[in-house]
């Protein structure tokens, strides 16, 4: 499945290494997300992306933005 403007490796990429500077496990991440640990190892691999409302709680956990994590290269239009 293609996602657009997402890459999923980069996209992976970026959940490990917030989870890593956060010194969190992939365990304690899933029960942070309610989300299994293989759904976890899964995102960070770039084998899946995760659906609206866990990418939601994956920036909310991280006090990161959404787009900073799955739009990484998207480029805002100023208002």
């Amino acid at each position: 499945m293609v996602y657009e403007g997402m890459d999923a490796a980069q996209i992976g990429q970026k959940i490990k290494s917030l989870r890593e500077e956060k010194n969190e496990t992939v365990e304690q991440l899933s029960s942070a997300m309610d989300v299994s640990a293989s759904a976890i190892t899964m995102y960070e691999t770039g084998k899946r992306i995760p659906r609206d409302e866990i990418k939601i709680r994956i920036a909310e956990h991280f006090s990161v933005t959404v787009e900073s994590i799955f739009f990484p290269n998207k480029q805002h239009e100023a208002c």
